[in-house]
C-alpha cells in the first residue's frame, strides 16, 4: 500500500529529465488528445497482447537479421528479401514481425480445442505458439531443396477421414509432399506429419526441429534423440516427437555454431544439444532410395487437451455436419469455400468460440456472437446453444458481458444473439438466461451518458476503443447500434417469456435510445456527414464508417432503402476500396474479407447488384486452403494483421451464401434474391438448406426449365407461416402465402 503515497509520477519525470529522455507522461497526454476522453484509455487485454506480440518481434530483430544464412520460415525469407514485393526495411523498426504472410491453416477435430497449424509452404507447428517441424532435401553434392526458399507451393485441404493439409513442392526433378493432420491412439493425441520425397540424385530427406513458428522465434533450449526400438526426440524436456524409423544420422547445433543445416556433411557425434540462447536446432537424415522416401512423424500433444479424459472422435466431422446446411451450386470454387468455411466454424467452436487457431486463440464476445449467428444460419442449433449457455456465467455482477474493458458493444451483441437463438429454435429460456438478459439490458441503459450540457454525444454509450479498428477512443455508433439492438432483444424476450411490464420498460429505453442516436446523426454538419453515418458524431467520413453499417446488416434497425445506409455504402465503395474490396486503412491496413462481405450483404438487402462482384473478389482473396486472414496485404495477398485463419471471415462467407437463397425481413422470407443469374442459366439444380429461420427450418431448391424457373421450398413452419417473396434475378417477382406446416412450390417467368 506504500506505493499510493510515493510520488511515482514526479520521480519518473525527474529521472527522464536527468537522463535526457522524453517525459513519458507528456507523450501519453499528447497521444490521448487525439481521442475523446474515456474512462478506459487502452484495454489492458490489448496492451498485454501487444506487449507479448512485440516482445516476440524484439527477439526476432535480434535473432533473424544477423543470421540470414539460417533457414527461416516463409514469411522471413520473403519479408527480408530486397528482391521480393514483401520486403520491409528494418532501419527504425522496434520489432520485426510478420506483416506480409500471416497465413496458416489449422488441423484437428471438431470437438478438440487443440490447433496444430501449417504455413503456406508446409512448415508445421504442432503445439500452440510452439516450435516447428520443417523438411528439406539435401543432396550429396550440396544441392538443397528447401520449401521456405521457393516461390509457391500447391496446397490443398482435405476432410476425408479427418482434416488434413497437403503441401506439394515440385521442381527440376525434386518432389516434396507433406500431409499434416491430427491422429489419436486411445487418449494419446498426436500432431502428424507425413512427408514423402524424391530427388534426381543421391541425398537425404531431412526432418528439422526449428526454434520458430509463423510469428517468429519460439525457444528450444534442450533437444535429445533416443535411438531405441521406438526412436524419438525429446524437446525442451517435455514433448516427444516420434519418426517412424531410425534415421541414418541425427545432428545438433546451438546458436553460436549456426543453423544445423550448415553441419549437413558432418558425422553424427552426439545425442543431445543444449542452447542457453534458446536457438537449438536438430535434423534427422533419412536416405532417399530409388523409389523415394516416406517418413511419418508424430508429436505427442496430449498435454494440450484441456480435459485429459476427453477422447477425440475421428468421426466427429461426419456427426457434426450431418444436419448442417448444404450448398449446391455450379460454381465449384465458391462451393468448396463454403465447405471449408464450415469446417473452420466447427473447428474454432470446439469448446468456447474463438476467432482464430493461433493469434486470436482466445474468447471475445463480439466474434463469438457473430460466429454463433452463423451456427444458427447453417442449422447447427445444438452447438450454438451449448456455446451460448456458458455466457451467463461470464457476465459480471454489474450485468456487463466484458470482452475487454473499454469496449461497449458486447452487451448488445449477447442479448441480440440470445434472442435470435430463441426465435429460430422455438425454445424457452431458462431462469439464468432471463436473469442475464435483464441485467444485461439494464447495464446498457445505465451505461448511457446522462444528458447535462447539450453535447452531441449525450445519451449515447461512452467513448471507448470499440471494435479496435475504427480509430482512437470515440463515441462510436457501432456500440450504440448494438446497444439499441440489445434493448429491443431484451424487450422481445421478456414479452414472450417473462414480464410484459419489464418488456415495456426495455421498449421505452430502446425508443429513447433510438431517437437519441438518429438525432445526433441528423445534427452532424452536412459538410462532415455527407448524407451518410460517420463512425461517431465527432468524425468526418472515413473508413471507420464501416462500423455504422451494422444498423443495416445484420441488425436491420433501418428499413431497406434507407438513404443514410445507401450513401454510407457508396462512400465506402468510392473512397475505401482497393482492387474491388474494402481496404481498412486504420490499424488493419489491409483488405478485409469479412467487412467486404458485410457491405455485400447491405447491397443485397438494398437491391444493389454490385454484391456479386464483391463476393467474387472475396473468393479470389481466399488462400489455397480456402481461408482468409483477418486483413490481407494488398501486394503479397498474404495476411498482414491478426490471425491467419479468421473465424469471423469464415462465418460471414457462410452467411453470405445463405442470404443469396434465404433472407429474413419483418414478417416475411425473401427467397433466391441473391442467386447468381449464371447459376440459374446453367440448367443445374441449385440448393441451400436446411437453415434455421424465425418460422422454422427451411430448404430452398431452384431448377430452370426453358423461360421458367421452379422454386421448391421445404419447410416445417412453427406457429404460423411467413409471407414468401420469390425474387429470383431476371424473373418476375412472386408473392405467396405458405400454408401452415407446409412448404411451397412456385414457377416464375423471365421478365
Amino acid at each position: 500500500m506504500i506505493t499510493r503515497f510515493l510520488p511515482w509520477k514526479f520521480l519518473i519525470k525527474r529521472t527522464a529529465k536527468r537522463y535526457g529522455i522524453i517525459d513519458p507522461f507528456r507523450v501519453a497526454a499528447r497521444v490521448r488528445r487525439f481521442a475523446q476522453p474515456s474512462e478506459i484509455q487502452e484495454p489492458i487485454e490489448l496492451l498485454r497482447a501487444g506487449i507479448i506480440f512485440h516482445a516476440r518481434g524484439l527477439i526476432n530483430s535480434r535473432a533473424i537479421q544477423y543470421n540470414l544464412d539460417w533457414v527461416w520460415p516463409f514469411w522471413v525469407e520473403r519479408q527480408f528479401n530486397p528482391n521480393d514485393p514483401s520486403f520491409i526495411p528494418r532501419a527504425f523498426s522496434f520489432s520485426h514481425v510478420n506483416l506480409t504472410h500471416r497465413n496458416w491453416t489449422a488441423v484437428g477435430y471438431p470437438d478438440t480445442p487443440v490447433y496444430p497449424i501449417v504455413d503456406p509452404q508446409g512448415l508445421f507447428t504442432p503445439l500452440y505458439d510452439g516450435w516447428s517441424l520443417d523438411y528439406w532435401i539435401i543432396c550429396e553434392d550440396g544441392t538443397f531443396f528447401i520449401p521456405s526458399r521457393r516461390n509457391g507451393a500447391e496446397q490443398v485441404i482435405r476432410c476425408n477421414s479427418g482434416l488434413r493439409v497437403e503441401t506439394l513442392h515440385e521442381e527440376d526433378g525434386f518432389e516434396l509432399r507433406s500431409v499434416a493432420g491430427m491422429e489419436h491412439e486411445g487418449r494419446t493425441l498426436y500432431a502428424s506429419l507425413d512427408v514423402s520425397a524424391s530427388a534426381p540424385k543421391a541425398g537425404w530427406l531431412v526432418i528439422g526441429l526449428r526454434p520458430y513458428n509463423p510469428e517468429g522465434i519460439q525457444f528450444i533450449e534442450n533437444i535429445s534423440f533416443e535411438k531405441g526400438p521406438v526412436p524419438y526426440w525429446l524437446v525442451n524436456r517435455k514433448t516427444r516427437v516420434y519418426p517412424d524409423e531410425v534415421p541414418e544420422k541425427v545432428l545438433f547445433s546451438v546458436y553460436n555454431e549456426g543453423d544445423v543445416i550448415h553441419k549437413w556433411e558432418q558425422y553424427e557425434s552426439e545425442t543431445r544439444g543444449y542452447c542457453g540462447v534458446g536457438l537449438a536446432t536438430s535434423a534427422a537424415f533419412f536416405r532417399i532410395g530409388k523409389e523415394g522416401k516416406r517418413i511419418r512423424v508424430l508429436t505427442d500433444i496430449s498435454a494440450a487437451i484441456p480435459d485429459r479424459s476427453a477422447r477425440p472422435d475421428p468421426n466427429g466431422w461426419e456427426k457434426n455436419l450431418e444436419h448442417a446446411a448444404r450448398l449446391v451450386i455450379p460454381d465449384e470454387r465458391m462451393s468448396r469455400l463454403y465447405d471449408t468455411a464450415l469446417q473452420t466454424l466447427l473447428l474454432l467452436s470446439a469448446a468456447e468460440v474463438v476467432p482464430g487457431p493461433y493469434t486470436y486463440f482466445r474468447f471475445w464476445f463480439r466474434d463469438a456472437c457473430l460466429m454463433i449467428h452463423c451456427l444458427l444460419g447453417v442449422n447447427l442449433l445444438d452447438r450454438a446453444f451449448e456455446r451460448l449457455d456458458t455466457f451467463p456465467e461470464r457476465q459480471k455482477w454489474s450485468g456487463y458481458f466484458q470482452s475487454q474493458e473499454g469496449e461497449w458493444d458486447s452487451n448488445g451483441q449477447v442479448l441480440w444473439i440470445m434472442e435470435r437463438y430463441l426465435a429460430v429454435s422455438g425454445k424457452t429460456p431458462s431462469r439464468k438466461w432471463l436473469d442475464a438478459v435483464y441485467k444485461g439490458g439494464m447495464w446498457i441503459e445505465k451505461k448511457r451518458i446522462r444528458r447535462k450540457t447539450g453535447r452531441p454525444h449525450e445519451g449515447l454509450l461512452p467513448a471507448g476503443f470499440s471494435a479496435e479498428h475504427l480509430g482512437p477512443n470515440d463515441y462510436y455508433y457501432w456500440d450504440d447500434f448494438w446497444g439499441l439492438a440489445g434493448l429491443r432483444a431484451a424487450a422481445r424476450i421478456h414479452r414472450r417469456f417473462s414480464s410484459p411490464a419489464i418488456a415495456d420498460r426495455f421498449d421505452r429505453f430502446a425508443d429513447d435510445f433510438e431517437q437519441t442516436i438518429f438525432s445526433t446523426i441528423d445534427s452532424i454538419p452536412s459538410s462532415r456527414r455527407e448524407g451518410c453515418i460517420p463512425a461517431s458524431p465527432y468524425r468526418r467520413m472515413d473508413a471507420g464508417a464501416i462500423g455504422s453499417l451494422v444498423a443495416d446488416y445484420p441488425l436491420q434497425l433501418v428499413d431497406p432503402g434507407d438513404m443514410r445506409i445507401i450513401n454510407t455504402m457508396n462512400y465506402l465503395v468510392d473512397n475505401c476500396f482497393f482492387e474491388g474490396a474494402f481496404f481498412q486503412d486504420m490499424i488493419h491496413s489491409g483488405v478485409n474479407a469479412y467487412l467486404t462481405l458485410d457491405i455485400a450483404q447491405s447491397m443485397l438487402r438494398h437491391g444493389d447488384g454490385r454484391y456479386r462482384r464483391l463476393i467474387g473478389r472475396v473468393a479470389d482473396l481466399a488462400s489455397p486452403t480456402g481461408h482468409w486472414p483477418e486483413a490481407i496485404h494488398p501486394r503479397t495477398g498474404g495476411g498482414c494483421m491478426g490471425d491467419g485463419q479468421h473465424g469471423w471471415a469464415a462465418a460471414e462467407y457462410l452467411m453470405m451464401m445463405r442470404s443469396l437463397f434465404v433472407r429474413e425481413e419483418t414478417g416475411r422470407l425473401i427467397i433466391g434474391q441473391g442467386v447468381f443469374p449464371e447459376w440459374v442459366d446453367s440448367g443445374k439444380s441449385l440448393m441451400f438448406g436446411p437453415t434455421a429461420t424465425s418460422w422454422g427450418p427451411v430448404s430452398v431448391r431452384i431448377e430452370k426449365g426453358g423461360d421458367k424457373a421452379r422454386v421448391y421450398l421445404e419447410a416445417n413452419w412453427r406457429g404460423g407461416s411467413p409471407g414468401i417473396e420469390i425474387r429470383l434475378p431476371g424473373f418476375a417477382p412472386e408473392i405467396r402465402e405458405a400454408a401452415d406446416g407446409e412448404g411451397l412450390f412456385a414457377e416464375v417467368r423471365r421478365q
